[in-house]
């Protein structure tokens, strides 16, 4: 563009990261923790033009400098909740039914934290799988450990062999935002890799999408309200377009969440008192240590 009309600036989207802890047994990197991101979610963001910036966890054993989450939340122009492990039920205070839905406490608290930073300096959230259920437990909500197990009449809604592969249906909530950028879908296919989901919805969120027929959330978002900033989140991963003309096209979520992006990069709409999220989850985290201890 000319001098004139100058190129606007790309927006800057944070991405949470996914934790592979210290492993000893590990031939690479033996006994360090890796901070990565799947790159199909990154890809997604990029093909609207945007640059993704990985946000790592600043504290850890190898922690050195100042640099916070603030300062990422102040830099940044909004951050996408990156999916993965479960969350860990003492985030929820509850104690694990299984040892293998334990979860990862430590990436729970750094999730946590993420959130807490971008809310407060007002900047977007959008939460994928692991990411929506981490937003819903934030603020004040709860998890089905296992749906499969938990919930009356579920279906399946993981198949390690299939994966991403592996589908269902969901309705969209007539009226909702989420119908709007869908106009005329009212049942549609999304993939499903995920065996956690929510029993308790947060306050101050509205679900917009439900699986089909087994009425589980697959998609919330915080409700309108003056001075609240944008938040939303599937229980679906849209960066996999693995079954094309089948599953939902995930391009009008994305616009949607860069287009508040936008906005908040005009006029941001930071949280007007403190969520104290990370205490929240601390004083959870103690409370379950304290019951299995017992």
């Amino acid at each position: 563009m000319s001098a004139l009309h100058p190129t606007p600036p790309r927006l800057k989207i944070g991405l949470s990261a996914c934790f592979s802890h210290a492993d000893p047994g590990r031939s690479l990197f033996t006994n360090k923790t890796l901070q990565y991101v799947e790159q199909s979610i990154a890809h997604w963001i990029m093909s609207s033009g945007a640059l993704v910036v990985m946000v790592p966890c600043p504290t850890g054993e190898t922690a050195r400098g100042d640099v916070s989450l603030k300062h990422y939340a102040e830099w940044l122009d909004g951050v996408v909740m990156h999916g993965g492990a479960d969350v860990w039920p003492g985030s929820y205070g509850e104690m694990p039914l299984q040892a293998e839905w334990m979860g990862d406490r430590v990436r729970d608290l750094y999730d946590l934290a993420v959130v807490e930073a971008f809310e407060q300096a007002g900047k977007p959230i959008f939460g994928v799988c692991r990411g929506l259920q981490l937003i819903n437990v934030a603020f004040g909500g709860t998890l089905y450990q296992d749906i499969e197990t938990q919930h009356p009449g579920a279906m399946q809604h993981r198949n390690p062999s299939t994966y991403d592969q592996h589908v269902h249906e969901v309705d969209i909530v007539p009226g909702s935002h989420l119908a709007r950028l869908y106009p005329g879908c009212t049942r549609t296919t999304v993939n499903s890799i995920h065996h956690q989901g929510i029993k308790n919805l947060a306050p101050g969120f509205d679900i917009e999408a439900w699986s089909y027929p087994d009425a589980v959330p697959e998609a919330i978002r915080r409700s309108a309200g003056r001075g609240r900033g944008y938040i939303a989140a599937t229980q679906w991963h849209p960066e996999f377009r693995s079954r094309e003309g089948v599953t939902l096209d995930a391009t009008p979520l994305l616009q949607d969440f860069l287009a508040a992006c936008e906005q908040a990069r005009l006029r941001p709409r930071p949280g007007h008192s403190p969520l104290q999220i990370r205490d929240r989850a601390e004083r959870l985290m103690r409370r379950a240590l304290l019951r299995l201890k017992r």
